[in-house]
């Protein structure tokens, strides 16, 4: 018990060789040493637990090994090596900058660069964590990091590069360290398993890899841990089961249920999920990553991209023959959106109820799934009843449809004499024939157009909107069935603009602005201050700005606008001109004693008031 070291201490690689998932940094780090062009100070940045600290200690050592081999590694046989080996070198000094970052940590470290080393050729300093440094103890490292002597070489090792102050970058040679690879970190670990007379299933494995993330330590860390839940027999079950990971089997069942359009399946197992202690979160970026590997695996030129186990990766082969590419893509952007959803959501489980009951009704019969645009966020009826209880509903719905119809009122206008021209015009010629229903728009027309600019209001309706008039419902019921379809009959159709006036145009007006995006905030103020004005009773109406620049950006606006006024006005002849308001126009009132000077230009008596109170204004 006392002689136990951890497997990330035990197996610590004590050669360029035994690095996992560096190749090309250990090749280079070697070549400089075979070819003796050492820089002064190296940069070694990158995730935890990738070998950041290793490869600088590996480093140090052989570039102070008396007899190195021919592939560029430390022999382990000198005196120097020894000595590093045993951890009582003096030409290797490790620094922790987490908890030695002030200056005068960085000052006892420049007193010590000036001493020459005893044995060896250089004095190597690894600096780690050096991002915790502060800034006084950086600027007081700068010069001898800059131009140190010629026997030390600084390693600086960092988690967080963009913490280091650019001047600290530029003096070194910087090296990034990539996150281990699932398929190295998995090979690494059944050599450890090997080493100690382990059992261990590939997909148990695979599952401690991808839980560590790319860090070799972390997986090492990991792979302990289930030695002692497991006593050395590691299986994927007891892998599960101590990491409390969801089971690959929780989504090729709920896969399975998607495709068979089950939903109540598939809510019931992610109540089951729920009940084992996981987070909805956890569950739906799972899902997610479910779906990915289902395309990565529908195709074989994808195929390394998916990191599992091989039992594993055959299950996902033949799943990923069941699903069609429009149901994966579409999956896909739903549980994404739900994933983004989830942490602003009142009702969490709820969300991802919904996300699971969509997804099951992609592939319904009958639904367009090959479009690459995102789905419809609609749910279809998701419990059905027997034919025959459905089938009174429909024949009582139907009754009821019919009903409305006869039954239906119009929205009454105001009572004008205009709007009592046009009933009593559309009564005339509804009565005298029906095949000529479209015949009164004319003249509907010209009277409204002789009423002047204060009455336009009313709509040129069609005769099918003006509904039923109350006074006559017979000679009305005759009107409607004269109108319905009548077979071998075409029917003609006349689309009519509609007569609207300044508050409609100002109101859409205002709609339209109050649509803009966010990142067109300016023009949306801008609209909002201005009121568009129609022009000599007609359709086309101006917009007045104050300068250029403003009349450009309206311009530019014309096409989207206009047609977004012409479909909510019902009027195809909407037409929106700019005009840069003359000099004249443009004064206005820009504090108190302005609009009480032009008040007083309309109304003298507010003068005279002011006078005879001796009133002032400030």
């Amino acid at each position: 018990m006392e002689n136990y070291i951890v497997s990330a201490r035990k197996y610590r690689p004590s050669t360029f060789e035994s690095v996992v998932g560096q190749r090309a940094l250990t090749t280079t780090l070697k070549n400089a040493i075979a070819t003796q062009k050492l820089a002064h100070a190296y940069l070694f940045c990158g995730p935890r637990g990738v070998g950041k600290t290793t490869c600088a200690r590996i480093f140090a050592k052989t570039i102070n090994c008396i007899t190195p081999t021919a592939d560029g590694e430390a022999c382990n046989q000198c005196e120097s090596c020894v000595a590093f080996n045993e951890q009582r070198s003096y030409n290797i000094h490790e620094l922790d900058a987490a908890s030695n970052n002030s200056v005068d940590d960085i000052r006892q470290l420049v007193e010590q660069v000036r001493i020459p080393p005893q044995i060896g050729k250089y004095k190597v300093y690894i600096i780690d964590e050096v991002h915790m440094l502060s800034a006084s103890a950086f600027n007081a490292f700068l010069k001898t990091l800059e131009e140190p002597p010629r026997h030390a070489i600084f390693i600086l090792a960092t988690t967080e590069k963009h913490k280091i102050l650019p001047t600290i970058l530029s003096r070194c040679q910087i090296y990034d360290f990539n996150r281990i690879s699932v398929e190295d970190t998995v090979n690494h670990l059944s050599y450890v398993a090997s080493k100690e007379g382990i059992t261990a299933e590939p997909e148990a494995l695979n599952v401690i890899a991808m839980k560590a993330d790319g860090g070799m330590r972390d997986a090492l860390s990991i792979f302990d841990q289930v030695i002692s839940f497991t006593g050395g027999n590691i299986t994927y079950k007891s892998v599960i089961d101590n990491l409390n990971v969801l089971d690959y089997e929780y989504y090729f069942r709920l896969t399975d249920s998607f495709l068979e359009n089950k939903v109540s399946d598939a809510l019931l197992l992610f109540n089951d999920v729920l009940n084992k202690g996981f987070d909805g979160s956890h569950f739906i970026t799972g899902l997610s990553s479910h779906f990915r590997d289902l395309l990565v695996a529908k195709d074989a030129v994808t195929l390394p991209l998916l990191e599992v186990g091989a039992s594993i990766r055959q299950r996902y082969q033949e799943q990923a023959q069941k699903c069609p590419l429009p149901f994966l893509y579409r999956a896909m952007k739903l549980c994404n959106e739900c994933d983004l959803n989830y942490r602003v959501s009142k009702n969490k489980r709820l969300l991802v109820e919904l996300t699971l009951i969509q997804v099951a009704q992609l592939t319904i019969e009958g639904d367009d799934v090959s479009g690459g645009r995102s789905p419809k966020k609609t749910i279809k009826p998701v419990f059905t009843q027997p034919a025959a209880a459905q089938q009174p509903q429909v024949t009582s719905a139907a009754s009821a449809s019919q009903t409305a119809v006869h039954q239906q009122t119009p929205v009454r206008q105001p009572q004008t004499p205009v709007a009592a021209q046009v009933v009593s015009s559309s009564t005339s010629s509804s009565s005298s024939s029906s095949s000529n229903s479209t015949t009164s728009v004319p003249s509907q027309s010209a009277g409204i157009a002789q009423r002047g600019q204060g009455e336009r209001k009313i709509p040129v309706m069609k005769m099918s909107s003006l509904g039923v008039s109350i006074k006559n419902p017979q000679r009305d019921q005759v009107t409607q069935k004269e109108m319905m379809p009548q077979p071998g009959k075409v029917q003609q159709t006349v689309e009519e603009d509609f007569i609207f006036n300044d508050r409609d145009l100002n109101f859409y007006w205002q709609q339209y602005a109050g649509q803009l995006p966010k990142e067109e905030d300016s023009l949306t103020k801008r609209m909002q201050m201005l009121h568009p004005v129609l022009l000599n009773n007609s359709t086309t109406f101006e917009v007045v700005v104050d300068n250029e620049i403003a009349a450009k950006d309206f311009r530019n606006l014309i096409p989207e606008l206009q047609n977004y006024l012409r479909v909510q006005l019902k009027n195809s002849k909407v037409v929106m001109t700019v005009r840069v308001s003359e000099p004249t126009e443009t004064v206005r009132p820009v504090g108190r004693v302005e609009k009480f000077q032009m008040m007083a230009q309309k109304n003298q008596a507010l003068m005279q008031l002011k006078d005879e109170f001796g009133l002032e204004l400030y």
